[in-house]
């Protein structure tokens, strides 16, 4: 979460602003230019080997995961402005939900490529990977100022 996700609400939790898509694409500039970052660095690899469209599923693949990481910002940043208690079965249906259909949309792009479809998979999990690691270190430093 960031800085401006926990300014979004006063301490009495009511809202202050409106979420919107822009302002979580502005917080995640850092995961943009990663993923952009990835993406140049996938065709010069692949390109310089001939593996155009190998080098076209795996940028897919991190394109998945991004956006997948900016819908899932978007809706903390929806829930934490509305000033609603979230709910365990609430969180859960909705990441059960994104997952399943970002799952059956890789899956099924991976197999209409197949062979060089597994490069799909391989950017969402390297794109994922990267991603968890840049929002983990901010928590981590928090943690350890407490």
């Amino acid at each position: 979460m960031t800085d401006e996700m926990t300014a979004m609400t006063s301490p009495d939790a009511t809202p202050v602003s409106r979420p919107s898509l822009f302002r979580v694409l502005r917080d995640q500039r850092k995961i943009l230019i990663v993923a952009l970052v990835l993406v140049v660095a996938t065709y010069w690899v692949a390109g310089q080997l001939g593996e155009w469209r190998l080098a076209a599923c795996i940028a897919l693949g991190i394109g998945l995961g991004l956006a997948n990481h900016v819908v899932t910002e978007f809706w903390l940043l929806k829930l934490i402005s509305s000033g609603e208690e979230p709910t365990r079965n609430k969180i859960a249906a909705s990441t059960f939900l994104r997952l399943l259909v970002l799952s059956i949309v890789a899956v099924g792009i991976a197999v209409a490529f197949w062979p060089d479809g597994i490069g799909l998979l391989l950017g969402l999990a390297i794109f994922r990977l990267i991603a968890l690691v840049m929002t983990g270190i901010p928590l981590l430093k928090e943690l350890n100022k407490a």
